[in-house]
């Protein structure tokens, strides 16, 4: 089988967007997770999270390091991350299971209590779901869609979230489908977006 551009056959045989077969944490996250809509407010404050501390490194050095992120930051729980102070801080810069990094953790609190405070009027999910895009850009970027919503969030007090990283979050978390045309999980991703309830 040829595969389209950008589009690689895994080792099973089964056509993925050419990233996606690189590792088999790769398969795993773009076959199972990456594309499919979220709205669920802690699953997508853990992914603006990540995202924020991708910035600047691979992918997959945050995906393996994910369950220590998940330990370290309460499960991403909003509340409990806002409650976190600066001993907090020092003790996870001396944590060699996540990414130690003084700005991200601190950026991470910091948009623990604006997810709390946008919160108060709706919820995270119905304040990103409103950027969806008419169409994907799998290729690109950012897109209009990821400048105007990161200058949203920006504006609800949220930091380390430039429009690169927030298209990345948007990929992720389903707001939009960048599956390849010839991925066999675009069709997937396609029909879950359109049994889905948007926020």
């Amino acid at each position: 089988m040829v595969a389209p551009m950008n589009v690689a056959i895994g080792p099973d045989g089964v056509p993925r967007c050419a990233w996606g077969v690189s590792t088999p944490d790769y398969v795993s996250y773009h076959d199972d997770e990456w594309g499919y809509p979220v709205a669920d407010d802690q699953r997508l404050f853990e992914k603006l999270c990540l995202e924020s501390f991708q910035s600047g490194l691979s992918w997959i050095t945050v995906l393996r390091k994910r369950d220590a992120f998940r330990r370290a930051f309460h499960e991403f729980d909003p509340t409990a991350v806002a409650a976190m102070g600066p001993e907090d801080v020092e003790r996870l810069l001396g944590d060699a299971s996540i990414i130690r990094h003084r700005g991200k953790i601190e950026a991470a609190i910091t948009n623990a209590k604006s997810t709390l405070a946008l919160q108060r009027s709706q919820s995270l999910a119905s304040f990103v779901w409103a950027y969806e895009p008419a169409v994907s850009s799998p290729l690109a970027a950012t897109t209009p869609e990821s400048v105007a919503l990161a200058k949203a969030l920006k504006d609800e007090g949220f930091v380390w979230l430039g429009p690169t990283t927030v298209y990345a979050f948007m990929q992720a978390m389903g707001l939009v489908n960048d599956h390849m045309e010839g991925c066999a999980f675009r069709d997937r991703a396609l029909e879950t977006r359109a049994s889905f309830r948007k926020p």
